[in-house]
């Protein structure tokens, strides 16, 4: 790999204070085995940890002008199989990692890899992106249920994680009113199939039962783009402009509002 420049001395003392943070981080130890493993002298090891971490990292750039092992640490501190138990702590950390790595231009995907992004001009990008999909889902009347994804953290990278999350937020919502736990295609076979769990109309006359089957066939179209048939993972790689996001997320928007409506009509 060529050399990648260093960080903002702001930007380092920020993913040393997240990758150290004392409830949600590394531990010592940790820290000083990926130290040793990317080649980073170990210069402060008695200091508090993310002090010990910034003044590896510092002296490590300032020697070599590259930040190609931070990087690398940054990937091996992240790497998912850490994080089975806990996929709820390892998505906290890539969300606030991302977040400072915008601003030189790479994040962490949810595969564990670094993947280059457009560098954030400014300190306030991140954060304008963020305002500006809510002020936008706000001025088309989007379902609230949308609001909660317009976050700095998820629009760190690109609109994808906005529109992932939000559509893994409406299968929650369909499993939580079907009472059901299942996922993706074979959640929504079993809620919206010929013998619905849940209906969006009165379900009596073909009109109706026409309308409850084109419904069922969007849902199973929004789990056809963001899943991946085989392993069931998310497309990390698929570019979401803001203008895509806006668009899906209306669709997202259209079928919370019919679920707002739904009545249930038999038990699982």
């Amino acid at each position: 790999m060529s050399k990648i420049p260093i960080f903002p001395q702001a930007v380092l003392e920020n993913v040393c204070r997240i990758i150290a943070d004392t409830n949600t981080g590394l531990t010592g130890t940790q820290i000083g085995t990926y130290l040793a493993q990317e080649q980073i002298n170990d210069i402060d090891p008695s200091n508090t940890k993310w002090k010990r971490l910034y003044n590896a990292f510092a002296t490590f750039q300032n020697r070599n002008q590259c930040s190609n092992n931070i990087l690398n640490f940054i990937k091996l501190a992240l790497s998912p199989a850490r994080y089975v138990a806990d996929k709820e702590r390892f998505d906290l950390l890539r969300n606030r990692v991302n977040q400072q790595l915008a601003f030189v231009g790479f994040q962490v995907k949810e595969d564990g890899n670094l993947q280059k992004t457009e560098i954030a001009s400014t300190i306030s990008d991140v954060q304008i992106k963020a305002d500006n999909l809510k002020h936008e889902i706000e001025n088309r009347k989007g379902h609230p249920a949308l609001i909660q994804y317009c976050k700095a953290e998820l629009l760190a990278n690109n609109y994808f994680h906005a529109v992932f999350e939000a559509n893994k937020g409406l299968f929650a919502r369909i499993r939580e009113l079907s009472g059901l736990t299942t996922d993706g295609n074979a959640l929504i076979e079993e809620v919206f199939s010929q013998d619905p769990i849940l209906i969006i109309n009165n379900y009596q006359t073909k009109s109706e039962k026409d309308e409850h089957k084109g419904f069922c066939n969007i849902l199973k179209g929004l789990c056809g783009m963001f899943r991946n048939t085989e392993s069931h993972e998310p497309k990390v790689s698929w570019e979401v402009t803001e203008q895509d996001a806006l668009e899906i997320l209306g669709i997202i928007s259209y079928c919370h509002r019919r679920l707002d409506k739904a009545q249930k009509i038999r038990q699982k």
